[in-house]
């Protein structure tokens, strides 16, 4: 079972949506059916009871509240210019144990489970609150996100630089893999693949050889960023400064602190 929402379609009745906003609705609509299966295995008299009980206000409220507490996965493969593209959500649910035998419950509970995000394959946890026996189920899930990426324009090579020919923008599923999505040209060109790449397939930041953006023992220029406030400093690298890896600087005052390269002997650190 899926559901899909078309985003162009709710910003035509002039509801704007931020992306959390929308895996809201998607997630919503995953939920109320979820306990609609549910109730699918109950007897008949429990499932009229739990399919009266159920309201899809109270499930919008719920999976509000889950929502509210996570933000996309970083490096979702989002940014300023993809958000303004037309882009959608499609939710499949996955299957419960077959062995599974749960007993009537007159309340079920929707929850995220602890370390669990709502990306990709993933599990929403149900929880009977009010009944004979209290029970616990996680359902799979896989949360697919539908937007414009890079993908390849012919079959690529590995150990090829990559030109701009060479990619083009796509609708991808940019929550298909751990690796996020390539949405800008200027990321990929000129860097070299580290594996092939067939036609039409979408490129993620893994396909790519990481870019060094210093060698140990140079100066480097450290943003330290906080709640409503941003330091700068200059430093020493005591690391090389590989992109996605953390990097070693030592300030001007002897502390070592870790930060992320963002760029050329660029090092930034949030608290």
């Amino acid at each position: 079972m899926k559901t899909s929402i078309d985003r162009s379609a709710l910003l035509r009745q002039g509801i704007g949506l931020a992306p959390i906003q929308f895996l809201l609705a998607a997630l919503s609509a995953l939920l109320w059916a979820a306990l609609c299966g549910l109730a699918a295995l109950f007897s008949p008299a429990a499932r009229a009871q739990t399919m009266a009980m159920a309201d899809t206000n109270g499930l919008q409220s719920q999976v509000s509240a889950l929502l509210k507490q996570q933000a996309l996965p970083q490096g979702s493969g989002f940014d300023a210019a993809s958000q303004k593209k037309a882009w959608r959500v499609e939710v499949v649910l996955g299957q419960l144990d077959p062995r599974l035998k749960l007993a009537p419950c007159d309340k079920v509970h929707a929850y995220m489970p602890d370390g669990v995000q709502l990306w990709g394959k993933t599990r929403v946890g149900l929880r009977c609150e009010q009944g004979a026996v209290r029970w616990n189920v996680f359902w799979p899930v896989t949360v697919k996100v539908w937007g414009q990426a890079l993908v390849a324009s012919a079959p690529l090579r590995a150990g090829m630089p990559v030109g701009e020919g060479d990619v083009r923008l796509a609708e991808v599923d940019l929550a298909d893999k751990t690796s996020p999505a390539v949405t800008r040209p200027a990321d990929i060109v000129g860097r070299t693949l580290v594996r092939g790449i067939e036609a039409g397939q979408s490129i993620r930041a893994d396909d790519v050889k990481a870019r060094r953006w210093f060698a140990a023992g140079d100066p480097v220029r450290l943003t330290v960023r906080g709640n409503g406030f941003q330091i700068a400093a200059e430093g020493t690298a005591m690391s090389p400064g590989d992109e996605g890896q953390c990097a070693r600087v030592r300030t001007d005052n002897g502390r070592v602190v870790c930060g992320q390269p963002v760029g050329e002997r660029l090092v930034e650190l949030s608290l």
